[in-house]
């Protein structure tokens, strides 16, 4: 092999690319002429790099199949840790709930509990999202042939949805708490402070009206009130949240956007007749009054002196 100086080397370096260039050109041109030797040698070419391009093909589909069921595997296994982990937990938690059931038995039968008036409910589908003068509403098919009334409590899987507002014989219209027209006397679980959780159409009512003193804290579950008797007292409507310093609001625990069924409660069915007032005794008609005879007159004429 010649020797070839630097210079020469330089001077093919610099003509590779021209030459590149017109080599393109030039099969462009004849590919244009000769469409049809053009498209017999690519063909030709292709069915000749066919199956290498099939082995090259088939040993990446290989290789990655090893390397997913390398990850899952190792998924697999950082899953079935968590897992067994999360099953140990909910034991332990499992064994500290039927501990405490035992012992709430045992106390109420020390106590002699008297239970509370359990309230009746009807369970409906939710056909559709119809508001009507409100923006947050849906409809239900239940209405008042199963026994839905104006003012029962509708409630989700995890809380409080709403209220009905509108009931008719096969159907029956919810006000959800998230509607601007929403108004639900609610308490701060924690500090067992009041407050008044106001709607406005988006999906994290305002929580308004609570004690200076009293700030709800990040995180803290709000329930109902039993202010006004409008709610009873006790029912998880959701938590705080902060989306700006000073401006609480709350997370409702329901799925108000993703509704299917409602359980609505009747609990006006449960509630207790309080007593008459203190000291407050019959009159009786003064025929059926008993006579009143002096003491003395209730004993024998051998029992006195």
């Amino acid at each position: 092999m010649l020797p070839v100086s630097i210079q020469v080397r330089q001077a093919l370096g610099k003509l590779v690319l021209p030459a590149l260039l017109l080599l393109s050109v030039g099969v462009m041109i004849a590919g244009q002429v000769e469409k049809r030797a053009t498209e017999k040698a690519r063909m030709a070419v292709a069915g000749t790099l066919a199956p290498l391009w099939n082995m090259v093909s088939h040993a990446r589909a290989g290789v990655a199949d090893v390397s997913n069921g390398i990850r899952q595997a190792r998924h697999l296994s950082e899953e079935n840790s968590r897992l067994e982990a999360e099953n140990a937990t909910l034991r332990r938690w499992y064994d500290v709930a039927v501990s405490l059931a035992r012992e709430n038995d045992a106390l109420k039968t020390e106590l002699h509990w008297v239970p509370e008036p359990v309230p009746s409910f009807v369970t409906g589908r939710v056909v559709a999202d119809s508001g009507g003068i409100y923006a947050r509403a849906v409809l239900l098919v239940a209405g008042t042939q199963s026994g839905i009334q104006t003012g029962n409590v509708a409630l989700a899987a995890n809380g409080l949805a709403g209220r009905v507002t509108e009931v008719g014989p096969h159907a029956a219209r919810v006000l959800l708490i998230t509607d601007i027209s929403s108004r639900l006397p609610v308490m701060l679980e924690s500090s067992h402070a009041p407050a008044i959780m106001v709607g406005d159409n988006s999906e994290t009512p305002r929580l308004l009206y609570y004690p200076q003193d009293t700030r709800p804290l990040e995180g803290e579950r709000v329930v109902t009130g039993d202010q006004a008797g409008a709610f009873p007292a006790g029912i998880p409507v959701g938590t705080v949240h902060y989306t700006h310093p000073g401006t609480p609001v709350v997370q409702p625990f329901a799925r108000l956007n993703q509704l299917t069924m409602l359980r609505v409660f009747d609990f006006r069915q449960a509630e207790i007749e309080p007593p008459g007032a203190p000291g407050h005794v019959p009159l009786t008609h003064p025929s059926h009054r008993p006579l009143a005879l002096p003491f003395k007159t209730l004993l024998s004429p051998g029992q006195e002196g």
